[in-house]
Order: C-alpha cells, then sequence, then structure tokens
C-alpha cells in the first residue's frame, strides 16, 4: 500500500528523520487559515498515490499570498493520471545545493533490506539505475542486525557528505517498525547551511502486514470501489478498469492472458478477477455476481482451465447466477479440464457459449459485445 505524502512525512517525524516545515491542507479555508505558520516561498503539492505530479501541474511555488491562493485553488480538485487531488502539503521552499538519494528497499534476490544510494536525486532513479548504475550504491542489510555504523561510514563516504547516521538509521526505524517494501527520501537536500532535510517522502507497505498495522488498516477499504470490497470481503482478486467486457479466470496469469486477449481483438476490459485454484461454485457465483449487477459491463468471459477447479462446479456457479440474478448481458464461456463435459453438458441447457479455444472464445465476445 502506497502512503501519501503527508503520511510518509508523519512517519518520518516519528523517526525523528529531518524535514523541511510543512503542514497538509485538506481544502482551501484550511490551507489559508493555517499558511501563515511558514515562510514564503511555499511550495505546494498534490497529494496523490501516482508519479509525476510535477510534470502535470501539481507542484508550484508561491511566492506571495496572491500565488499561494492561485496554487492552492488551482491543484485542490485537478485531476491527475486518473486521481483526484483532495488534499495538499504547504513546505515551506529549502535553499538547495545538492540533490540526494536515498532509500531502503526491500531486496527480491537476497532476500533482505537494501540501502540504495545516489548523488543523482530529485530524478527517476531507475533512469539513473538504467544509465548510469556505478551512480547507485547498493548495502545489503541483514535484519537480524540492522543498520551498523561502517554502512552509514560507507554511504557518506560515497555521497560526499557528513552526519547522515540519524537518517538513515530513522529510514531502518520505519522500514522495520511498519513492514516497508520501500521507504525513500528523492530529494535528500544538502542546504545552503550544509543541513540535510528530506524534501519528499515515499513509503509503499506490505499489504500483507496491514492487519497488524492499527494507523492503516483500514486505508486499503476506504480507497476501494464498491465492488473491490464487496469482491475483498469473498476472498478473491479484483480490480476495476474503464472497459465493458467483464473478466473471470482462475489464475492471475490466465486472467490477464484473458484480459490481453479481449484487447488485442478489439475488446475493453471492464476487470480483472480471479476466482483462485479450486473455486467451487458458490465462489463462481459470487464472482458473476459482482458483474452481472453492473450496468457498464455489456459482456461476460469466463476463462477457466480445470484442474483442481472442477468444471461441473464452474457451470453450477454460472447457472446458479443465471436463475438468481438473471441475464442479460452476453455470456462466453472457455472452459477445458477437470469434468469438462459434464460442465459444457449444464451450460448447453441454458444457451450458454461453450468454447475450448480461448482466442475464439475472446473473438466471440467481442462480436457479440460490439456487434452493432
Amino acid at each position: 500500500m502506497k502512503l501519501y505524502e503527508y503520511e510518509a512525512r508523519d512517519l518520518f517525524d516519528e523517526a525523528k528523520i529531518p524535514l523541511n516545515k510543512w503542514i497538509v491542507a485538506k481544502n482551501y479555508d484550511e490551507a489559508m487559515n493555517n499558511y501563515k505558520l511558514l515562510k514564503f516561498p511555499i511550495v505546494v503539492k498534490a497529494q496523490v498515490l501516482v508519479g509525476g505530479r510535477g510534470k502535470a501541474g501539481g507542484v508550484k511555488i508561491a511566492n506571495n499570498e496572491e500565488e499561494l491562493k492561485m496554487h492552492v485553488k488551482n491543484i485542490l480538485g485537478m485531476n491527475i493520471k486518473g486521481e483526484k487531488v483532495n488534499s495538499v502539503i504547504l513546505a515551506e521552499a529549502a535553499q538547495i545545493k545538492k540533490e540526494l538519494y536515498i532509500s531502503i528497499i526491500v531486496d527480491r534476490n537476497s532476500r533482505s533490506p537494501l540501502i540504495l544510494a545516489s548523488k543523482e536525486g530529485g530524478v527517476d532513479i531507475e533512469e539513473v539505475a538504467k544509465k548510469d548504475p556505478h551512480k547507485i550504491m547498493k548495502i545489503k542489510i541483514d535484519p537480524f542486525i540492522g543498520v551498523r555504523d561502517y554502512m552509514v561510514r560507507r554511504v557518506e563516504s560515497f555521497l560526499s557528505i557528513s552526519n547522515i547516521n540519524s537518517i538513515l538509521k530513522g529510514l531502518y526505524f520505519t522500514f522495520k517498525n511498519y513492514e516497508c517494501e520501500l521507504v525513500e527520501i528523492n530529494p535528500l537536500a544538502l542546504t545552503d547551511n550544509d543541513e540535510l532535510v528530506a524534501i519528499d517522502a515515499k513509503i509503499v507497505i506490505d499489504d500483507s502486514a496491514l492487519f497488524r498495522l492499527n494507523k492503516f488498516k483500514n486505508r486499503i477499504s476506504s480507497e476501494l470501489s464498491y465492488y473491490e470490497n464487496i469482491a475483498r470481503k469473498y476472498g478473491f482478486s479484483y480490480v476495476e478498469q474503464e472497459g465493458d467486457i467483464g473478466i473471470i479466470g482462475n489464475g492471475a496469469g490466465l486472467t490477464m492472458t484473458t484480459m490481453d486477449l479481449v484487447q488485442y481483438y478489439g475488446g475493453r476490459p471492464a476487470n480483472f478477477l480471479d476466482i483462485g485454484g479450486g473455486a467451487d461454485a458458490e465462489i463462481v457465483y459470487n464472482a458473476l455476481s459482482i458483474l452481472l449487477e453492473q450496468d457498464r459491463i455489456k459482456g461476460i468471459f469466463i476463462n477457466i482451465l480445470g484442474g483442481i477447479t472442477r468444471c461441473d462446479e464452474v457451470a453450477a456457479g454460472i447457472i446458479k447466477a443465471i436463475k438468481n440474478k438473471g441475464v442479460n448481458k452476453n455470456i462466453v464461456v472457455r472452459m477445458i479440464g477437470t469434468n469438462e463435459e459434464m460442465g459444457k453438458k449444464m451450460l448447453k441447457e441454458y444457451n450458454i457459449d461453450v468454447f475450448d479455444e480461448m482466442e475464439v472464445a475472446a473473438k466471440e465476445i467481442v462480436n457479440l459485445v460490439y456487434k452493432n
């Protein structure tokens, strides 16, 4: 789960990581009532969970009150990559002499935390890694020991700075205590006064740990759509898209392939819905019910590779949904595997098209939905 910058800053404050002075405002009045706690120039920063907000106009510098009013009005409510801006950070602009980068991530290869440091701060670190990998220092952390003093000295030497001890250990404190996948400062500013200040804060928490974190465990539910929350209660993976052809598959890889095929043949997937392996009739019924209830979905493609998932159970779930919910949408099924013939026979009685090849089935649902 990604945190908003103001949430990440709260955790950095807790870890005693130095930040430029800041406030968060959820509306225009709150911003204008509290901005006098800061000194101009003031940076106004949109709070969204996507990158590229600066390029989208979501980060502006105000040198006086009139500019501040204008920027706050313009940024609040704007749309950045599909996300509406509902809050802003106001922060004192630092006098920056040098921009650096530092983070701690989960390294999948070594299965341990990894310190990343670079003199190239304030830019996309992935691009730096591609073009000039030697500009990034990597230090593996033993999770049973944590950040050691020699690691701090190595980072200071690489970045040509001093006094990063409290920042690096503060990052690891946050990383460990909040079970993070990433804690990042980009940029870490060396100011004209030779002080190190975190100008930005980025944190990603492991979703699997949220039930242990009272501060954030309800955040995911608040950000999911109505149907995404229902799917979460049923225990299957569901992500809404902007299209009009509903997708159901068993297994993440098969479901993504199904979406790609629909897209390839000219359709627009409405969702990702993975019922998982071994799904019984009730799970299929619940999954299909979610799609049947949505008016924007004009057709549904169910793609099942029966192994531990039995095709007759899938058919039973589809039939139950037809009986209880009614059918006002085109439904196409591709189903092969365990008890395949029995499942096909059951669906044939309800005039549901069943195919062996998923390419043929994908073409069929696209043709049915867009035939007019």
